[in-house]
C-alpha cells in the first residue's frame, strides 16, 4: 500500500521537483508512488497544500490532474489561470508554469505526471506527439474519470491490467477530445487469433498479476489496439475477461473447506474483502453465501 509521502520524492522524467520552492511546512501528501511499469513511469500523487509557492518551472512530461479542494492559480503561456475545485489542470511538456494558492485556503488535487512515451502507447506510429493549448478545463465528466482512474492507480488492490487498460482509456479520451493535433486512431480489426490467445492465455494463467504489456507481447499487437480489439470482439475489456476468471476459480473452490481468506488469496484477490466484493457483483452474493447454498445442496443430495 502506498505510505504517506513527505514531498521529497527522487527526481524522475515529468515529477514536480525539479522546479520545486521549499516545501510548505503545511502540506500534507496523502499518497504518492511512481508506478515505474507503466507507460515508462507515471507519477500518482494526491496531496493538499496550504501556503506552498511552486517557482516557475517546467516539466519533461506531460501533467494532467484534477482539483479536489480550495483553487490553484499559476501562470502558464503568458496567461494567469485559476483552476477552482471539480475543474482539470494540465501542463504540456517544457512550457514554463508556475504554482500557488489562488485564496486563504490554499488547493488539494489529484496529479498524474507521465513521460511523453506514455502517449505513443495510444498513438498510431510515427504519429507525433499531441499538444494541448490550455491549462484548465471545465470538463466535470473528465475531472470525474481522472479522479477515478488516479483512484484505481493507488489502489493496492488492483490489479496491474485494470490499471493499465483504464489509464490508456483516460489517455485515448483526453487526446481525442482536447489535443489541437489529434491523431486518427486505426479502427480497430477482428483479430480472432490475438483474441483467441489472450482467452487461453488468462485460462492459464489467471491467478497470475497479468500486464497489460505482457499479452501485448505474446499476440503482437499494441498494448491499446489490443484493448480495443479485445473490447470490440468479447464486449469486454481484458481485465473484466481476468476478473471473471478469478471469480469462477473462487466458486469452485467454495465446496470445500478452505478459509475464505485462503481462497482470497489463491484467487488472485487482494484479500477477502477484495473477493467478496467481486464475488457478490459478479454471482450476487457473498462467498460465504454461496458456500452455505452449495454444503446444503450437498446435504440434501445424500
Amino acid at each position: 500500500m502506498p505510505s504517506k509521502s513527505n514531498l521529497r520524492l527522487p527526481p524522475a522524467a515529468g515529477e514536480p521537483a525539479a522546479g520545486q520552492s521549499d516545501p510548505d511546512p503545511h502540506a500534507r501528501a496523502f499518497a504518492a508512488v511512481r508506478l515505474r511499469d507503466l507507460c515508462g513511469g507515471v507519477l500518482v500523487l494526491r496531496a493538499v497544500y496550504h501556503s506552498q509557492r511552486f517557482s516557475r518551472h517546467a516539466h519533461e512530461g506531460y501533467a494532467l490532474g484534477v482539483i479536489e479542494s480550495g483553487a490553484l492559480a499559476f501562470r502558464y503561456r503568458g496567461e494567469r489561470l485559476v483552476a477552482p475545485a471539480g475543474q482539470v489542470s494540465l501542463a504540456q511538456p517544457d512550457i514554463p508554469h508556475d504554482g500557488a494558492p489562488a485564496g486563504g485556503a490554499g488547493w488539494g488535487y489529484r496529479m498524474l505526471y507521465l513521460p511523453p512515451q506514455a502517449m505513443t502507447r495510444i498513438l498510431p506510429r510515427r504519429a507525433g506527439l499531441p499538444f494541448f493549448r490550455p491549462g484548465v478545463l471545465d470538463a466535470p465528466d473528465f475531472a470525474a474519470a481522472i479522479a477515478a482512474t488516479h483512484a484505481l492507480l493507488l489502489d493496492p488492490a488492483a490489479p496491474a491490467l485494470a490499471k493499465e487498460t483504464r489509464f490508456l482509456d483516460l489517455l485515448a479520451a483526453w487526446v481525442a477530445r482536447y489535443a489541437e493535433r489529434t491523431p486518427v486512431l486505426p479502427p480497430p480489426g477482428p483479430e480472432p487469433q490475438a483474441v483467441r490467445r489472450i482467452l487461453e492465455f488468462m485460462d492459464a494463467h489467471w491467478d497470475e498479476d497479468i500486464s497489460l504489456t505482457h499479452l501485448a507481447r505474446i499476440t503482437g499487437l499494441s498494448p491499446w489496439h489490443l484493448v480495443r480489439v479485445m473490447t470490440r470482439a468479447t464486449g469486454l475489456p481484458p481485465h473484466a475477461h481476468l476478473l471473471e476468471r478469478r471469480c469462477r476459480a473462487a466458486r469452485d473452490m467454495l465446496d470445500g473447506q478452505a478459509r475464505l481468506a485462503d481462497i482470497a488469496a489463491a484467487t488472485g484477490f487482494a484479500d477477502q474483502s477484495h473477493l467478496t466484493r467481486a464475488f457478490r457483483a459478479r454471482f450476487g452474493l457473498t462467498p460465504g453465501a454461496y458456500r452455505k447454498i452449495v454444503q446444503n445442496s450437498t446435504l440434501l443430495a445424500r
